[in-house]
């Protein structure tokens, strides 16, 4: 793991990797929601300041989100077989929720809710399903990874059940705060006519790679077999 990648608490081992093909891109979620900084001075997002410009903010605080095909999981009776007829247990992840405790490190909590649903309801049965939480850099890097479990029960004839779970990250504030030179190439301010006014400061090669290195994301999802994640990209 590099130096930059050291700035985090472990969450996992390294030998654990989340379940994404090659041509799956972990994160197409969240990106773009912060891509814009903070303006000093200005306090309301979408606001047009006194350079005509439109205020956006940057949050340095982690995005949580749910990854594109982890979102789901189904399970199978028997196993080996994914015939409509054999679906067993259907789950899925929503009403992902986060906080963010400012301090020397980001510290951001995401709560979400898993809702399954069964095929027999004949008796009272309990369900426990493997979830995941990782920190990613820069849309792409993964810098830890933790995996829990979330325990389902069903009760004598009822067909879904509830719970809650929760995931969490740390992130140095260091590491997710833009230098102080990028900072002031973002907000400087450009008149008509000057040789730069044209040119859109997110489009420049060392503020983009920045914006890449100090933004993070709290991904969740369900910790899917190769199997299971193939089903999901395929049905």
């Amino acid at each position: 793991m590099d130096k930059e990648a050291r700035c985090f608490r472990p969450m996992g081992h390294a030998k654990d990797y989340l379940p994404v093909p090659r041509n799956v891109c972990l994160s197409r979620i969240a990106l773009t929601a912060v891509l814009a900084l903070a303006l000093a001075g200005c306090s309301r997002r979408g606001e047009i300041d006194a350079t005509g410009g439109i205020v956006a903010v940057r949050s340095a605080c982690p995005v949580a989100a749910v990854p594109a095909y982890t979102g789901d999981i189904t399970l199978f009776n028997p196993a080996n077989s994914t015939d409509a007829s054999a679906i067993d247990v259907v789950a899925n992840i929503t009403d992902l929720r986060s906080t963010c405790a400012d301090g020397a490190q980001f510290y951001t909590e995401a709560t979400f809710t898993v809702n399954a649903r069964r095929s027999d309801a004949s008796a009272a049965r309990q369900v426990t399903l493997p979830y995941y939480s990782a920190v990613v850099r820069g849309g792409n890097a993964v810098v830890a990874k933790r995996v829990g479990q979330v325990t389902l029960n069903f009760a004598p004839g009822d067909y879904r059940a509830s719970a809650q779970a929760k995931a969490a990250s740390y992130v140095e504030k260091s590491s997710a705060t833009l230098p102080a030179d990028i900072q002031a190439k973002i907000v400087q301010k450009r008149k008509a006519g000057d040789a730069d006014a044209a040119i859109d400061p997110f489009a420049q090669p060392d503020v983009k790679a920045a914006l890449l290195r100090t933004s993070f994301e709290l991904l969740v999802g369900f910790n899917l077999t190769q199997d299971q994640l193939r089903y999901n990209a395929t049905r």
